[in-house]
C-alpha cells in the first residue's frame, strides 16, 4: 500500500473515532436527568415521578385531627382521622392510570399522569413537564345531592420539576379545581399554584416543603376570612429503591387536592396543623 494511501486511512480512523467518542459523548450526556424527587407525591401534591411501564404502585395516606383541635385528643392522635388507599399502574413508561377511597366525604378518585416532557443531563432539556388530572366522585348518600352531577369535582395540574443537583430539587404546578356543586357565594373553578422542594440530607432521607396558594376570590366579594387558606407542609422522607415514608405536620387534612384547595380554613401559622404520613410502595412486573 502506498505511503499517501496509508496515512490518508490513518487520518481517517482518527478522524471517525475521534468523532464516535464525541458522538458517545453526546449521547451520555443527552441521557434523562435522574428523578427529581423519590416518590410520586410531596405531601399533599403529585410529583412529575411515572415509573417504568408494568409497575404498581399502592399508596396509604394518613391524617391525624388539628394539634390543636381539642382539650384530650392528644395532639389530634385521638381526634377523627382522614385515610386514603390508593394504587395507580404504569400502563406505559409515559402514562399511569389510578384509582384511591378517602374517607372523608367517601370520595372515590379515578387519576392519570402524563410525562410531557423529561430533563436531561446535558441541559438541553431544562425541566421536566408531567401532566396530572383526576375524576372524583362523593359517594356519600343520595339525600346529599339534588342531582346525580353534583357528586362529581375534577383537578387538572402541570407539573414543572428541576432536578438542580444530587441533593435539591423542585417543582412547581399550576392547576384548576372544579366542583358541580358548590355554596352560592363560591365559584366552581379555582386556579392555585403549588411550590415542593426536596434537599437530601443523606442518600435515604429528605427534608421536603410543600406549599399551595388558591387564587380565585369568591363571587359576593365576602369577608377574606372566608376564603380557603393557602396550604403549607414540612416533613422528612425515608425512601429505598422500593418504597417511600413521608412524615410531616401539615394543615390539610382534605388528601385529594381539590378538597384541600376549595374548602380549606385551616391556618397553619395560627397553629391549625396536624400531623400525617405517606406511604407509597411500589412492585414492578
Amino acid at each position: 500500500m502506498k505511503l499517501h494511501n496509508i496515512a490518508l486511512l490513518s487520518f481517517l480512523l482518527v478522524t471517525f473515532g475521534a468523532w464516535g467518542q464525541e458522538a458517545e459523548k453526546d449521547s451520555v450526556q443527552d441521557k434523562p436527568e435522574r428523578p427529581a424527587f423519590e416518590s410520586s407525591y410531596i405531601i399533599d401534591n403529585p410529583t412529575n415521578i411515572l415509573y417504568n411501564k408494568n409497575t404498581l404502585e399502592i399508596v396509604m395516606s394518613h391524617r391525624f385531627g388539628l394539634i390543636n383541635g381539642g382539650t384530650n385528643d392528644l395532639a389530634g392522635f385521638w381526634a377523627p382521622a382522614n385515610i386514603r388507599i390508593a394504587a395507580s399502574y404504569a400502563i406505559h413508561d409515559r402514562v399511569t392510570i389510578g384509582f384511591g377511597t378517602t374517607k372523608f366525604d367517601r370520595l372515590q378518585d379515578f387519576n392519570w399522569k402524563f410525562k410531557l416532557l423529561e430533563q436531561t443531563r446535558s441541559g438541553k432539556i431544562p425541566v421536566s413537564v408531567s401532566y396530572y388530572g383526576n375524576f372524583v366522585i362523593d359517594a356519600r348518600t343520595k339525600d346529599n345531592f339534588a342531582l346525580e352531577q353534583h357528586r362529581y369535582s375534577y383537578f387538572n395540574q402541570l407539573i414543572i420539576a428541576r432536578r438542580f443537583n444530587r441533593n435539591f430539587s423542585m417543582q412547581i404546578a399550576p392547576s384548576i379545581s372544579h366542583y358541580n356543586l358548590v355554596e352560592q357565594r363560591l365559584r366552581n373553578d379555582k386556579f392555585a399554584i403549588s411550590l415542593g422542594g426536596r434537599y437530601k440530607v443523606s442518600p435515604q432521607t429528605s427534608i421536603l416543603v410543600d406549599y399551595t396558594q388558591p387564587f380565585t376570590h369568591h363571587l359576593d366579594g365576602s369577608d377574606l376570612n372566608s376564603y380557603p387558606r393557602p396550604g403549607f407542609s414540612l416533613g422528612v422522607e425515608f425512601a429505598t429503591s422500593g418504597h417511600a415514608f413521608q412524615l410531616f405536620i401539615s394543615n390539610y387534612d382534605g388528601i385529594i387536592p381539590q378538597r384541600n384547595i376549595m374548602f380549606n380554613q385551616n391556618d397553619f401559622f395560627d397553629g391549625d396543623y396536624l400531623i400525617g404520613f405517606n406511604i407509597t410502595r411500589k412492585y414492578n412486573f
